[in-house]
């Protein structure tokens, strides 16, 4: 990625569902793994919380810099790790809690030359490591059926052949370079947005955002590395904001704590392992009145949280728990 002047980010970052999240992890102690460092807001929480230690994992190297002025003041409370929380068992063992918020965070978004925003001109970059290869890099290499699933599966966006049809065409002419550019053509294959709805380019470019990622895989992963992390009653809390992402979690902790069923109703009862997880909640959390009106990103969080067993750690498939796949990615 070229070196840019980094601009400053309009607002700060505002931790989505952090009072719900230290009320159902409370009392929040011990040694705790934020696997989505970001901009800090959960790794202050848990600290002033009543955390000994918060180990803070983030891809992003920006995220430490960032963390610089105000880190200090929490002395070796903090250990800063760069890597991915699909590796959190590579850096902790026995750990009291693991939280992780799947979002992304608004210092990568308000950075125009991060290239996540269809909003604000810059590189069609999208790599929160910044490194490997980019979105642009997808947008004008992969085959034009790779885009189109990658649209369909990952952002759910109906008009994933057209748009991939457009894409193919365009690259033809030239490459596709810039965030603008793209959601441009995007807008050029959907209907006008009505007021109050969503950008129509916001689909697409949350699709690349994960593809770029491997943000499911990294999702599948990050589920199985705190089960084996989390030591007996560690607690495991994610924050997810859109529906595939929960429904993983949600199937994830489903079947590791016992719930997953018969697939066939005819056949004779599979022999069951012992739990890993008990879920706290049945049902996710939501935002409250107050958070909605002070931090309105928050209107599609969810928050599920389960207490580690002292059953050994396992295996399961990811496609049991509903991870999208792309074929040719």
């Amino acid at each position: 990625m070229a070196a840019a002047a980094p601009s400053t980010p309009s607002a700060p970052h505002t931790p989505v569902l952090l009072r719900p999240l230290l009320d159902a992890v409370s009392p929040v102690e011990g040694v705790w793994l934020d696997g989505t460092f970001g901009a800090g807001g959960y790794t202050r929480g848990l600290l002033d919380a009543g955390a000994e230690r918060v180990i803070a994992v983030d891809r992003d190297p920006l995220a430490f810099e960032m963390a610089e002025d105000w880190a200090a003041d929490y002395g070796d409370r903090i250990t800063m790790q760069q890597g991915v929380f699909s590796k959190m068992d590579r850096y902790a063992s026995d750990l009291d809690g693991v939280v992780l918020d799947l979002g992304v965070s608004s210092m990568q978004l308000d950075l125009a030359e991060r290239g996540f925003s269809f909003m604000r001109d810059g590189p069609l970059d999208m790599r929160m490591s910044q490194d490997g290869p980019s979105a642009a890099d997808i947008v004008n290499n992969a085959e034009e059926d790779v885009v189109a699933s990658i649209l369909y599966q990952y952002g759910e966006e109906r008009a994933s052949r057209r748009i991939a049809k457009a894409i193919g065409r365009a690259r033809d002419e030239a490459p596709i370079t810039t965030t603008l550019e793209l959601a441009r053509l995007v807008e050029s294959c959907l209907p006008r947005s009505k007021p109050g709805q969503s950008h129509p380019a916001t689909r697409s470019f949350q699709a690349l955002r994960i593809a770029v990622n491997d943000e499911y895989g990294e999702l599948f992963q990050g589920l199985m590395a705190a089960e084996r992390a989390l030591k007996p009653g560690g607690q495991l809390a994610v924050v997810t904001f859109h529906s595939v992402e929960d429904r993983m979690v949600k199937r994830f902790l489903t079947a590791r704590s016992g719930g997953g069923g018969n697939a066939n109703r005819f056949a004779p009862e599979a022999q069951r392992e012992a739990p890993q997880f008990e879920v706290k909640k049945r049902k996710a959390i939501g935002p409250d009145a107050q958070e909605l009106d002070e931090n309105p990103r928050s209107r599609s969080a969810k928050l599920r949280v389960a207490i580690r067993t002292d059953a050994p750690s396992g295996e399961i498939d990811a496609k049991s728990i509903g991870m999208p796949m792309v074929r040719g990615l």
